[in-house]
């Protein structure tokens, strides 16, 4: 099992680290336009209402909820069960985000307007947030479709197609920039509805490219929505209380990007900041989840709640053991890096400092956030959807009161900090509740592996940090070609003495890891 689970993550992430690779390519192309301007500040709100949608309702809910069943339902009745299923989750998805689409755009000016107020104090801002946020808004439409194709063909084991659609996405993205910004420019328009653009078209490659693998698959949709039917009731009842379950982390982003209003360029900074962090979450975080959680619905379905816990312990271990030493080099190197990505074009020393300060303080929210993607739909594969409803409650409430008073401290920065220390509160209530709904969590073989791979992951970073400053020496200047070198040595120093002291601390998921990427690298 645990060979099965390391597999499939490794195809997920390899699949993954081309999306994120070319995110970080979008972000630079988009911080080569348009810096920490006013209207970079104004595209990053008027993309948190619908992406705070989607991730609640759309993604979220999708993978919590429907995956679960889908699965029980093909394992039980058969692919035509589960495609009718499918059908109607479809239909019902359409209709609810067909609603929330028109009523976004309709009032998209009062919900700007009590969402960004402060971006009155600069004219036109204001304006502009409320304009794109209505072009954004039918991108919940169209993700929603995406995520449940992705929901689809992660039931049947299907990973790579569904992992590769977000790189079909940035690729889409970074052209309508290429091409729209500077046409844009010369006719007049405001260039910055190029990302708006680029939003929408690539939530539509998003489903061109599941498409034929869905229809391979036998999927033939059906314009059907019987709510009596049993199998849409549970997905309806878990997504409810779903959706709510896994809103913490994007309500906190919410009241994150609401709070940054009040400081001129603050949001756009937090934004950058936390997709360089999200990254490693994505590739291997989001890898380890999605390979666990058919697994974890087929357990729970067969009653067999030891291997759950099998399952559940060698995910959050494989998972510290890729995200732990990534945050620390998140850590050690998060101003190298960003000037790297990021410093050219209308993007200056001085932003880099600041996108560099944000990403210090997100960083350790990597191993929260990470773990929270296993451990909250381990609840609802046991149809559970109360334990995380309450625990999400209690930390955006706990968010709140921290960002406010580490706002009031440290800016910007003190937004990030609140951001990682909730995000750590949340996995670790879910990874203790769901221990004892399991019969145990196997946490002393957990606190032991957390323990080896925190000592190699320090050794890891301070190898990083004086081979940096070491090449900085040897190296000095602003131009692409010694940043590079500088970053890159630094890295491939700290992954060597990572590999060295996980041999010889005896760091058993290391080698498993190793030995996957290995394997695919020779094939």
């Amino acid at each position: 099992m645990s060979e099965r689970l390391a597999r499939s993550a490794g195809l997920i992430g390899l699949a993954t680290l081309s999306s994120r690779i070319l995110g970080l390519v979008r972000d630079a192309v988009q911080a080569f336009f348009f810096a920490t301007s006013d209207k970079a500040d104004a595209f990053v709100v008027a993309t948190r209402i619908p992406n705070l949608l989607r991730d609640l309702f759309a993604e979220g809910a999708m993978s919590a909820a429907f995956v679960p069943t889908l699965t029980r339902t093909l394992a039980k009745d058969g692919k035509d069960a589960a495609w009718r299923l499918a059908s109607q989750v479809i239909n019902g998805l359409l209709v609810v985000t067909g609603i929330l689409v028109l009523l976004g755009i309709v009032f998209a000016a009062p919900l700007t307007a009590g969402y960004a107020a402060r971006f009155a104090n600069h004219p036109g801002k204001l304006e502009l947030t409320t304009t794109l946020t209505r072009i954004n808004m039918p991108f919940l439409l169209l993700i929603a479709v995406a995520a449940a194709y992705m929901g689809m063909l992660n039931a049947l084991r299907k990973f790579l197609i569904p992992s590769s659609a977000p790189t079909m996405f940035n690729v889409v993205f970074i052209a309508c920039m290429l091409v729209f910004v500077p046409w844009f420019t010369r006719l007049g328009i405001e260039p910055i509805m190029a990302l708006s653009i680029g939003t929408l078209a690539g939530g539509v490659a998003q489903i061109v490219i599941q498409w034929p693998a869905v229809r391979r698959e036998g999927y033939r949709h059906q314009w059907i929505l019987d709510p009596r039917d049993k199998a849409l009731r549970e997905v309806l009842m878990l997504m409810g209380p779903g959706t709510l379950g896994l809103a913490a982390a994007q309500i906190n982003a919410y009241v994150n990007t609401s709070i940054a209003t009040g400081e001129s360029g603050a949001p756009t900074v937090l934004s950058y900041a936390f997709r360089l962090m999200y990254m490693p979450i994505g590739i291997l975080g989001v890898s380890v989840a999605t390979a666990a959680i058919p697994e974890l619905a087929r357990h729970a379905s067969d009653g067999a709640h030891d291997r759950m816990r099998e399952t559940v312990s060698w995910g959050v271990r494989l998972m510290l053991m890729l995200c732990v030493p990534a945050m620390v080099g998140l850590m050690v190197l998060a101003g190298p890096i960003v000037e790297l990505l990021f410093e050219r074009g209308a993007m200056g020393p001085t932003e880099t400092l600041k996108v560099a300060g944000a990403l210090l303080f997100y960083a350790p929210g990597i191993i929260g956030y990470s773990i929270v993607k296993i451990a909250s739909p381990g609840f609802y594969s046991l149809q559970d959807a109360r334990t995380p409803v309450l625990i999400s409650m209690a930390t955006i409430a706990t968010n709140l009161g921290l960002n406010l008073w580490l706002n009031s401290i440290m800016g910007f920065r003190g937004l990030a900090l609140g951001t990682a220390i909730t995000a750590n509160i949340n996995a670790g209530l879910l990874l203790f509740l769901l221990s004892r709904r399991l019969g145990g969590g196997d946490a002393t073989r957990i606190g032991r592996a957390f323990g080896k791979i925190a000592v190699a992951s320090l050794a890891m970073g301070l190898a990083s940090y004086w081979t940096e400053a070491w090449l900085h020496h040897l190296l000095p200047g602003s131009w692409w070609g010694p940043r590079a070198i500088r970053v890159g040595g630094a890295i491939g120093a700290g992954l060597a003495v990572l590999a060295a002291a996980a041999q010889v601390l005896h760091i058993d998921e290391f080698r498993v890891a190793f030995a996957r990427v290995l394997s695919r690298v020779r094939r």
